[in-house]
C-alpha cells in the first residue's frame, strides 16, 4: 500500500480508503490509485482483512442439491445474488447443502462467512431452525409456515397463480388443469412453492367454479409427457393446463402434439414461474408467469447487508411474476364442454 501510495501521490490512509470502500474520494483521485494498483500488481490479502476486520465479505448462498436447482429459474436467482454482491464488494459462494441442517451448521461454524442465504426453503425447514441457533446473519429466498422474527424475500405465489388463472379464464377456459412439482422429490420436501401454488390453484378453482385437476410431476421432460398421458385419460375434458416445472412443461407440450392435442389449437399450456429465456428455447414459446429470479436475489442480499451492519431491516419483499405471452395459449375450443362441480386429483 505504501508503494501504491508513492506512486498516485496520496497518502497510505487515502489508499486504504479505495481499498477498503471506507471513505469517499475524488474520482480522480481513485482512478490514479486504481492505475497505481493496476501497474504494481496490488491485490488486497483476504485473509489478512478477514482477521484484521473479523469480516470475510463473503456470502453464502445455501440449497440443496438438486433438479431444481438446475432450472434456469434458480439461475435468475442466483445472478440476481451475485451481481448485488459484487456491487457491495462482497463474494458470493454456493453451497450445496443437504436439507437436515447438520452440514450447514457445520460450515457456518467455521466462520468461512460473514451472512448465509437460504434458498430452496421449505415450509418446516430445519436449517432454519439450526441457524437460529447460531450467530451469523442469515436471510431466506422463499419463506417457513412460521415467519416470525425471520428475514425473506419471496414470490407472492397467490398473486401470481391468480394471473395465470385471469390469463386462461380471459380465453374462456373452463376445464382448468394444474401440474404440481412433486414435493415427495428428493431435495424438494415440502417445497414453499409448490405447496402455496396448490393451495392458491385451489382457491381459485372454487372460487370460479372450476373443477380442480391436479397431477403431479417429478423435474424431467420424461415425467411432464406422463403427466400429459395422465391428464387425457383422468380429465379429457381440460383445454388449458398451468405446469409449475419447466422441464416438465417441456415433456408436457411435446406429448401433447403426439397425442393429436395441438398447443394451443386443443390445449393451452402455461409454465408456471419458469424463465423467459427458457421459455423462448421451445417452439412455440411457452406462455410463461416469469419468475422475478433477479429482482429477489438483489433484495435477499441488500437485506442481509442490512443485518450484517447492524441496520433496522426493510419489510418482507414480495414480488408476483409476470405474465409473459407466448405461443402455447389461445382461446379455448368452440366445442368445449360445459364444468362440472366434481374434482379430480391423482398422482404421477
Amino acid at each position: 500500500m505504501r508503494e501504491v501510495a508513492e506512486a498516485a501521490g496520496v497518502s497510505i490512509a487515502t489508499v486504504s480508503f479505495v481499498v477498503n470502500n471506507t471513505k469517499p474520494v475524488t474520482p480522480e483521485t481513485r482512478q490514479r490509485i486504481e492505475r497505481a494498483m493496476a501497474e504494481l500488481g496490488f491485490r488486497p490479502n483476504v485473509v489478512a482483512r478477514a482477521l484484521a476486520s473479523r469480516r470475510t465479505r463473503i456470502l453464502a448462498l445455501a440449497t440443496p442439491f438438486s433438479r431444481l436447482w438446475l432450472g434456469a429459474a434458480t439461475r435468475e436467482f442466483i445472478l440476481g445474488a451475485a451481481t448485488a454482491a459484487k456491487e457491495s464488494g462482497h463474494h458470493l459462494v454456493i453451497w450445496p447443502v443437504g436439507n437436515d441442517g447438520d452440514e450447514l451448521v457445520t460450515l457456518v461454524g467455521q466462520k468461512l462467512v460473514d451472512g448465509v442465504l437460504l434458498m430452496s426453503v421449505a415450509l418446516d425447514d430445519p436449517r432454519v431452525e439450526a441457524l437460529r441457533g447460531l450467530d451469523t446473519p442469515f436471510t431466506l429466498i422463499g419463506r417457513t409456515r412460521d415467519v416470525s422474527g425471520l428475514h425473506y424475500v419471496d414470490i407472492d405465489i397467490a398473486a401470481s397463480m391468480r394471473v395465470a388463472m385471469d390469463h386462461l379464464a380471459d380465453l374462456g377456459h373452463r376445464h382448468i388443469a394444474f401440474v404440481n412439482g412433486n414435493r415427495e422429490e428428493e431435495g424438494v420436501a415440502g417445497f414453499g412453492p409448490y405447496v402455496r401454488s396448490e393451495a392458491a390453484y385451489r382457491e381459485l378453482a372454487d372460487e370460479r367454479g372450476i373443477a380442480p385437476v391436479v397431477l403431479y410431476c417429478r423435474s424431467t421432460v420424461v415425467s411432464g409427457r406422463e403427466a400429459a398421458r395422465e391428464l387425457l385419460a383422468v380429465a379429457p375434458e381440460t383445454t388449458a393446463v398451468i405446469v409449475q416445472d419447466e422441464a416438465g412443461a417441456a415433456g408436457l407440450v411435446a406429448e401433447l402434439k403426439r397425442l393429436d392435442r395441438p398447443v394451443p389449437g386443443r390445449m393451452s399450456v402455461l409454465s408456471m414461474l419458469s424463465s423467459a429465456d427458457f421459455a423462448e428455447m421451445w417452439d412455440p414459446p411457452l406462455t410463461t408467469i416469469s419468475t422475478p429470479g433477479l429482482e429477489l436475489g438483489r433484495l435477499a442480499v441488500e437485506a442481509l447487508l442490512l443485518r450484517l451492519d447492524d441496520r433496522p431491516p426493510v419489510a418482507a419483499a414480495l414480488r408476483t411474476g409476470a405474465l409473459v405471452p407466448g405461443g402455447t395459449t389461445g382461446p379455448a375450443p368452440a366445442d368445449a364442454p360445459v364444468p362440472g362441480r366434481s374434482a379430480t386429483r391423482r398422482r404421477t
